[in-house]
């Protein structure tokens, strides 16, 4: 499988007048055509791993990397200007929760039409059946009716759909998805996950999902990363993750909640200082 992102000892660190902190430590993977998930605890550095790829860290953010590719740009050496053609064009990024990712006193059709690249815009008219059609795709009812709707009037799973919609209007080679269904219960989770699989195979894309949930990786994804304080301590074939070996992994499956488990408590991670230089 061809690798579109290669990502080596990446590192991010934040440094104030009294102490350091190492955000992400040495983080190496790489993505193809396929679904790669990172799970981990909150803290752990998978949302800051995310916007070090896309060169979104905050101002006082030291980051570097040994290598930071995706395709045939050097994204570490890369002038904020080819940033701006790789972001949304290339590399689209889902965010956690439309409450905050939508713009809230924009109609929801014109913020996708938005997203639309310069070069590859039409008419108004024109535009307008393309966000259409992507409504459509992303199995939105009514299409019509929601293109002139404002983020507050639909419902949290209709707004994860149409972030979904507004990702792909770029037509991206890889798309990044930050907890996209953290917010959805459980029957727009499957929902909204069977559409991101449809779309993935359709458009042959590359998918980083970002989340907490171990169960729901290991039946979507293709590979597993599993990181611990900044560092990815495991790799791992998602059909494989029940066999996981790193004891921060086996901590995490043995804490998970089971339809008709006899424990009486579940049990608790007890974390040990070697993993955060093993």
């Amino acid at each position: 499988m061809s690798e579109q992102l290669v990502v080596e000892d990446l590192r991010v660190r934040f440094q104030s007048a009294h102490r350091v902190v190492d955000a992400v430590r040495g983080v190496s993977f790489s993505v193809g055509r396929e679904k790669v998930g990172i799970v981990g605890e909150s803290g752990s550095g998978k949302s800051m791993t995310a916007r070090a790829i896309l060169r979104l860290t905050p101002p006082q953010a030291q980051m570097t990397a040994k290598t930071l590719r995706f395709q045939d740009i050097d994204l570490a050496a890369a002038s904020e200007r080819q940033m701006l053609k790789v972001r949304g064009r290339r590399i689209s990024m889902i965010m956690q929760d439309p409450k905050f990712a939508l713009d809230p006193v924009m109609r929801v059709g014109d913020q996708i039409a938005e997203a639309i690249p310069a070069d590859r815009r039409g008419g108004r008219a024109q535009d307008r059946e393309r966000v259409l059609a992507m409504l459509d795709s992303v199995q939105i009812r009514d299409p019509k009716r929601v293109f002139d709707l404002y983020p507050h009037e639909v419902s949290g799973g209709m707004g994860q759909r149409i972030m979904i919609a507004m990702m792909l209007m770029p037509e991206p080679s890889l798309l990044i998805a930050d907890e996209p269904t953290s917010a959805l219960d459980v029957t727009v989770r499957v929902r909204v996950l069977a559409i991101l699989d449809e779309l993935a195979a359709q458009r042959d894309l590359g998918l980083m999902f970002i989340s907490h949930d171990l169960n729901l990786v290991a039946s979507f994804c293709d590979r597993v990363l599993i990181m611990y304080a900044g560092r990815v301590v495991e790799q791992c074939k998602a059909s494989e993750l029940a066999h996981a070996q790193h004891p921060y992994t086996r901590g995490l499956l043995a804490s998970l909640p089971r339809v008709g488990d006899t424990r009486a408590r579940l049990p608790v991670l007890t974390r040990d200082p070697a993993w955060l230089s093993s």
